[in-house]
């Protein structure tokens, strides 16, 4: 280092040449390639490519989906097709075919009552085949098989060891010595009633079998016909279970159950159902329907909530969705729940509030504004809303207590059975009375005291203007007439002093025994005399009154002996 130092013209501090000399292009080796040769990547796709992507095939799409088709109509014939028309009825939409049983609809239990205002798409039958104008979204009918299947028989089935035949239910039950008849009217197919032991005996193995018929929002509709019948062709009964809206009105789905495919209800547990096709049942003969390719749209209905509903103004309808939006709702509804007591329960809400509240909080508002019309018809109550996910009723102007007229029951203060007082069944002749004199009973209250005193378990004291002695009489009087009345039982008849015996009816004050309501109990209900002694009736005084039944002095000593 020292002699590089030392050399002249030499600075080792010095900075790199600004413009480095040019190299060589012709002496210049070329660099090797690499041994790996590098892949080539496609392009990145673009998220919104302008290619040209073809159509779907319009075989697959809904035409009243995204449409703003609506076409109004009235109530008669919309569209005809040779003998086959649609028709818009009280019943909804129906379809019309010539040597049907019936006029085929999509749901028969779920089609509101209201006529519909207009349809969503033009008027086509769904039972056409694919080659029909309306796009067809189903799947293309199986061919006709080559081979000669022969029909099921119930009254000729085939043996249990033929192969490639699964086994078909005969006709029945039937008592010894009867036979299956060839039936066509319903009452024929059905048969004799069934018993208790055979409906015990045909619903037992059921009830926890998972073979089923599942009844949903729409509830009965057209194509679950075919498959009871197919359920009918194993099984004598076929157990349907139902959830969802549907199940607010039971009485509904099992009446439409009965009627569309001639079967009788012979059991049912809340939502399930259990239908018995008939002793004299024929698969082959049964009634065939023709099955939906698809689903029609849902016609347009009237609004169900109006900005004035019936019996209110705009402002008296706003005042009391404005309440409504503090009032606490009675019940929440759980998705696919059983509502059977739905009814009843907005019935006794209404007892004490004018304004009920459901939650439908994870319902489909389909669902809920279907429950809410349901509501409407059987309550019956006025729709206010449906916001929220909630639906907000009112009771209505001509609203009637399930518990009668109560606005002139007036029961004195000293009752202190008034537990559910109701301010708003108070009468406008009541304004002047004194609070501390006379209240006004609950509906609830006032019904089970008009229920006692109808089975005279209750006295009323009209003339309240009574002594403390005249009181005491009237009440002794009743107690003995209620005990009387109490203990029906045939009494114990002692004979006389001179041997004689009275006579079989034992006569009170005011009244006598009769021989009709001793019928009503049997030799089982009627207590051995061995649980009270062998001499429990020997002690009985000879000079009792008649009337005095043997039970009272039975009870009066059992009394004395516990002092």
């Amino acid at each position: 280092m020292p002699i590089l130092a030392s050399l002249p013209g030499l600075n080792l501090l010095s900075s790199l040449p600004s413009n480095p000399p040019q190299n060589d292009t012709t002496s210049s080796t070329p660099s090797p390639s690499p041994p790996i040769p590098i892949p080539k990547y496609p392009p990145p796709r673009s998220r919104n490519p302008k290619t040209n992507v073809p159509r779907s095939n319009p075989a697959l799409s809904i035409p009243h989906r995204r449409s703003n088709y609506r076409k109004p109509v009235q109530k008669g014939v919309i569209s005809t097709d040779g003998d086959r028309c649609v028709i818009v009825g009280e019943n909804g939409v129906s379809y019309k075919l010539p040597g049907a049983p019936f006029e085929f609809q999509y749901s028969y239990s779920e089609t509101p009552n209201a006529e519909p205002i207009a349809i969503r798409e033009p008027a086509y039958l769904p039972f056409a085949p694919p080659t029909m104008p309306r796009p067809w979204t189903g799947k293309a009918p199986l061919k006709k098989s080559k081979k000669n299947i022969p029909l099921f028989d119930s009254f000729n089935p085939p043996p249990p060891g033929k192969k490639g035949v699964k086994h078909v239910e005969k006709p029945g039950p039937f008592p010894f010595g009867k036979y299956p008849k060839e039936g066509k009217t319903r009452e024929e197919i059905l048969g004799e009633p069934l018993k208790k032991w055979e409906i015990k005996m045909l619903v037992k193995p059921l009830l926890s079998d998972n073979r089923q018929v599942n009844l949903g929002r729409d509830g009965l509709t057209h194509n679950m016909l075919d498959l009871i019948h197919t359920h009918w062709k194993r099984r004598r009964v076929c157990k349907i279970k139902c959830k969802g809206v549907p199940t607010v009105d039971m009485d509904n789905v099992c009446r439409h159950s009965e009627e569309k495919t001639g079967g009788k209800i012979i059991h049912r547990v809340g939502g399930v159902v259990f239908l018995f096709r008939g002793r004299n049942y024929n698969y082959r003969t049964r009634p065939q329907y023709p099955v939906m390719l698809w689903k029609p749209a849902t016609p347009v209905y009237p609004k169900l909530i109006q900005e004035a509903p019936e019996g209110l103004t705009k402002a008296e309808a706003d005042e009391f969705r404005k309440k409504g939006k503090s009032l606490l709702p009675i019940c929440t509804l759980a998705k696919n729940g059983m509502y059977a007591s739905l009814v009843k329960d907005v019935r006794d809400a209404f007892e004490e509030c004018p304004l009920v509240k459901i939650d439908c909080k994870g319902l489909q508002p389909s669902d809920y504004k279907k429950i809410g019309a349901k509501l409407k018809e059987l309550v019956p109550c006025v729709l206010l809303s449906f916001d929220d996910e909630q639906i907000l009723m009112w009771r209505g102007r001509d609203w009637k207590s399930m518990y009668g007229d109560t606005s002139s029951n007036l029961v004195p203060v000293k009752a202190d059975i008034l537990s559910g007082i109701d301010n708003s069944a108070k009468s406008s002749d009541d304004i002047g009375t004194p609070d501390s004199q006379r209240v006004v009973s609950s509906p609830k209250m006032m019904s089970l005291w008009r229920r006692a005193i109808e089975s005279n378990k209750a006295l009323l004291l009209e003339e309240l203007a009574l002594g403390p002695d005249a009181v005491l009489d009237k009440v002794e009087e009743f107690e003995g007439m209620s005990l009387a009345i109490e203990h029906s039982c045939e009494a114990l008849v002692l004979s006389s002093e001179d041997g004689s015996s009275s006579s079989s009816s034992a006569e009170f004050k005011g009244g006598s025994y009769s021989e009709d309501e001793n019928d009503i109990y049997s030799s089982d209900d009627i207590i051995d005399d061995e649980y009270y002694g062998d001499n429990s009736f020997e002690e009985v005084d000879p000079s009792i009154p008649l009337g005095l039944l043997p039970v009272d002095n039975i009870a009066e000593r059992l009394r004395r002996e516990s002092k």
